[in-house]
């Protein structure tokens, strides 16, 4: 009988792997199961050029429609994974439909939380993770109206800079007193602060949205400081959740995502995941670890498909990088970090071109900048080299970070 291999997802992740099964010589059935109608596309340009008009879907793909059917992939896209039966080996189908697997790879993602608040069922109150979503919220734009992003996170942050530029009126909530200081710290999150009230965003920080106003469509945002704010749509940036209903009930382990090692396997024999729903045990940074960004699905999807044959060799350890585009802005992240004792900076926060690191023991964890992309390409080496560096000759930009690289 010819091995089945079922990938749960039809995403960055799942068709990664989909597209590495075939290309390393799986000739078996291949089956790739995903709940949006569309074939798996890049989502990382929704809150950017596909939701100003600037990018069709065509340019998101992965790959052409028609190239699933070339390769004898199965695309069961508009479907929706009900759970999975390591017992059987099947993966039953929400239409009840039961398909029987060799190896299956989950690759569900994450999706949005969602603010359990007053009015919060209103038509007119958006998030976004989607075709679907940037497509009824760009239906919702129009020059001179009023949007309300709640939560300045990446996501948030990109659709008030995406807004703006397409001459949407932004006002932003958010509950820390500072952007993406839990993340980035201090410093980096005032310049977020800086250029998004350049152009012209309002900010309230340190308030919490009580409650949505409005008869069939919200009218109105009500914060616990007493603010009433007035407008013709909401963006909710609350944050996501791993979707984990898949192996709900198989054994296969849940904390913050579906534990995996380092070559991408589950506790449960034959069930792998990966992509953003994958807390994966990462080798350089010493931890479980769960990463939503898209060079991570890429290349997780990737390795997944190669354990799966039995030809991923070494572990999977990719360091975590991604990128957002505000404005004029490239901002760049490379590495994880969660504590910090130094925070070195090259170039000049207030200019705007700088490459920033995150130190823990003299050892760099993480890296961001903005517009320096090709100094963060040198940085991840250091990241990857894991070697104590001296903090004055890291902040001189007279010294050549590629001296700083261990020789040999």
């Amino acid at each position: 009988m010819p091995q089945t291999i079922v990938i749960i997802g039809a995403n960055w992740a799942g068709a990664a792997a989909a597209i590495t099964l075939r290309d390393e010589g799986f000739s078996g059935n291949l089956v790739l199961i995903g709940a949006e109608p569309h074939p798996p596309y890049e989502r990382p340009a929704l809150s950017k050029k596909y939701l100003q008009g600037e990018q069709p879907l065509e340019k998101l793909l992965m790959r052409p429609a028609a190239y699933y059917a070339e390769r004898a992939i199965e695309a069961r896209f508009g479907v929706m994974a009900k759970r999975i039966d390591p017992v059987q080996k099947v993966v039953e189908l929400e239409n009840g439909e039961r398909i029987a697997y060799t190896k299956v790879l989950v690759a569900t993602g994450v999706r949005n939380r969602k603010l359990p608040v007053p009015g919060a069922d209103l038509l007119g109150i958006y998030d976004l993770r989607t075709i679907a979503d940037a497509d009824r919220m760009r239906a919702a734009c129009s020059p001179g109206c009023q949007a309300i992003v709640v939560g300045m996170g990446f996501i948030g942050s990109e659709v008030a800079a995406t807004l703006r530029q397409s001459g949407v009126a932004v006002t932003v909530i958010e509950p820390l007193p500072i952007p993406l200081a839990h993340i980035l710290g201090d410093d980096v999150g005032r310049v977020f602060a800086d250029f998004h009230r350049e152009n012209g965003v309002q900010m309230h920080f340190g308030e919490l949205v009580t409650r949505f106003e409005g008869a069939d469509r919200v009218q109105r945002v009500i914060t616990n400081a007493g603010r009433q704010l007035d407008c013709d749509f909401v963006v909710l940036g609350v944050g996501v959740e791993p979707v984990t209903d898949v192996v709900g009930g198989s054994g296969v382990k849940v904390e913050n995502g579906i534990v995996v090692d380092e070559y991408c396997q589950t506790n449960v024999e034959d069930i792998y995941a990966a992509g953003d729903v994958a807390n994966h045990y990462h080798p350089l940074i010493g931890r479980q670890l769960r990463v939503e960004h898209y060079q991570n699905a890429l290349a997780q999807g990737q390795a997944a498909a190669r354990s799966m044959l039995g030809k991923q060799t070494q572990p999977y350890a990719e360091v975590p990088w991604f990128w957002s585009d505000q404005y004029t802005y490239n901002i760049q992240y490379a590495g994880f970090h969660t504590q910090w004792d130094n925070f070195v900076v090259r170039g000049d926060l207030a200019q705007r071109d700088f490459l920033g690191f995150y130190l823990k023991d003299q050892r760099i964890s993480a890296a961001v900048t903005i517009n320096r992309g090709k100094d963060l390409r040198l940085a991840m080496r250091l990241i990857e080299a894991q070697i104590e560096v001296d903090l004055q000759a890291l902040a001189d930009e007279a010294v050549k970070l590629r001296t700083l690289l261990p020789r040999g």
